[in-house]
C-alpha cells in the first residue's frame, strides 16, 4: 500500500493512554521505530526472547496507522530478528542460522493425507542432502528440514517469538550434534485443517517445506556482489540452480508428501525458496489469487460472460483491494484482501488484470473508493 502522505509525525502521547504494561511497552517500541533509534533492535530481540508477542504486534499495529516508515522499519526488524540468529560457541567463529521455507502447490486426486507425510526415510535423506549438493545452500552449511509439510494455517499460527525459539532449537541441535528438546518446534506442528475434497476430486493444496540453515556469518557463498552485472549474474545463477532443483528434487518431495502408491501421481508447482516471512507472503498471495480464479471460473461456467470491477479502498490507516464479477443478473462472485503498507498497488492491480484475462474476462474497470 503506497501512501500519498508519508511525512513522519512528531512523537506524541496517545489520545487514549495505554491501559496495561504490554500497551505501554508497545508504545515505547513504536517510539523507538519512529525515531529510528539504535536501541530498536536490542528491544526487539529482548521481547522475542521473552515471548512478548503482544508487545511486538501491538507496536506494529500502532505504527501501521501512524507512520509508514516506522511501520516498515519495525516490521522488518521483527521479522529479521525472529527468523535469523547470529551466535558464537566458545572461541569458535560467528555463526548465522536462519529459517527458510519453500511454498509448493500440490495437485492430486482426493487431496493429501497428513498421515502419509515423511514416512520414506531414504527420500527425506536425499531431499535434505539436495539443499547443499544442488547449491541452494552453501557447501559448508548445515541444514535441517522439518519432517512435516505445513499447511497455511499452521504457518500463520507461528508467532514471531515462537519462530525465534524454533531457530534457537535448530541451532542447538546442529551445533551440539545431539538430540535436544524442541518444544517450540513440536508446537508448530499443530495438524492440517480438515479437507473438503472427495476421493474423486481434483485437489490443489498449498504446503510449505520448512528448514533451517546454519553457516559461518562470513561464508563467501552468501556474499552478494555490488550492484551491477556481477550482481545480476549472481542472482541469475542462484535462480537457475533453484529451477534445476525443482526438477531434480521433485521425486523426493513427492515421496515425502504421499505414500509409495500415490507419490508419483502428485504434480508439484514450487514457488521460490525464501526466508520464513517472505515465503509465507508468497504462498498467501498466490493462494488468494488461485482461490479467486477458481471461484470466478466456476461462476463464469454457470452464468456465462461477465465483467470485472477492481476496487481499491484507501483510508489514512489501511487499504484493501477487491474484485467483483458482475453478470447480467448482478454480482456473481467477489474476493477482497487487505494490502500491507508499502505494497505496490499498481503492480497488484496489474497482476489481477492478468489473472482475470486468463479467465477470458476482457471488460475490466478500476474504481478508487475514498473513505
Amino acid at each position: 500500500m503506497q501512501k500519498t502522505k508519508n511525512k513522519r509525525p512528531a512523537p506524541r502521547k496517545p489520545n487514549n493512554p495505554p491501559a496495561d504494561k504490554d500497551e505501554i511497552l508497545s508504545q515505547e517500541l513504536f517510539s523507538l521505530a519512529l525515531a529510528q533509534e539504535d536501541d530498536l533492535r536490542h528491544a526487539v530481540r529482548r521481547y522475542l526472547r521473552q515471548g512478548k508477542d503482544a508487545v511486538l504486534y501491538g507496536a506494529i499495529e500502532l505504527a501501521r496507522g501512524e507512520d509508514a516508515d516506522a511501520y516498515r522499519t519495525l516490521k522488518d526488524a521483527i521479522e529479521e530478528d525472529a527468523g535469523t540468529v547470529v551466535l558464537r560457541k566458545g572461541d569458535g567463529p560467528e555463526m548465522e542460522i536462519n529459517a527458510f521455507a519453500i511454498p509448493v502447490f500440490v495437485h492430486s486426486q482426493g487431496g493429501l493425507r497428513e498421515a502419509e507425510g515423511f514416512q520414506d526415510e531414504a527420500a527425506y535423506a536425499a531431499l535434505l542432502d539436495s539443499f547443499t549438493s544442488a547449491g541452494l545452500e552453501g557447501p559448508k552449511a548445515k541444514v535441517v528440514l522439518v519432517q512435516h509439510a505445513y499447511d497455511l494455517a499452521e504457518m500463520e499460527r507461528i508467532s514471531a517469538s515462537q519462530l525465534n525459539a524454533m531457530v534457537h532449537e535448530a541451532a542447538a541441535a546442529l551445533m551440539d550434534k545431539k538430540v535436544a528438546d524442541a518444544p517450540a518446534l513440536l508446537r508448530s506442528i499443530a495438524g492440517w485443517q480438515p479437507s473438503a475434497f472427495g476421493a474423486e476430486d481434483e485437489a490443489v493444496e498449498l504446503r510449505f517445506l520448512l528448514g533451517f540453515a546454519l553457516k559461518r556469518a562470513d561464508d563467501p557463498f552468501y556474499t552478494v556482489p555490488a550492484a551491477g552485472k556481477k550482481q545480476d549474474a549472481w542472482f541469475e545463477a542462484r535462480m537457475q540452480r533453484y529451477q534445476d532443483w525443482t526438477v531434480s528434487a521433485t521425486p523426493q518431495v513427492q515421496r515425502c508428501l504421499a505414500g509409495t502408491g500415490r507419490a508419483g501421481e502428485l504434480r508439484l508447482n514450487f514457488l521460490y525458496q525464501d526466508l520464513f516471512y517472505g515465503a509465507l507472503q508468497q504462498g498467501k498471495a498466490e493462494h488468494w489469487m488461485l482461490a479467486m480464479m477458481a471461484e470466478f471460473g466456476a461462476a463464469l461456467g454457470s452464468h456465462g460472460p461477465a465483467r470485472a470491477v477492481i476496487t481499491l479502498v484507501e483510508t489514512d490507516e489501511d487499504a484493501a483491494l477487491g474484485v467483483q464479477l458482475i453478470g447480467a443478473t448482478g454480482e456473481l462472485a467477489h474476493a477482497d484482501r487487505r494490502l500491507d503498507v508499502g505494497d505496490d498497488v499498481e503492480a497488484e492491480i496489474d497482476d489481477l488484470r492478468d489473472a482475470l484475462a486468463t479467465l477470458g474476462i476482457d471488460d475490466i474497470s478500476v474504481e478508487l473508493t475514498a473513505p
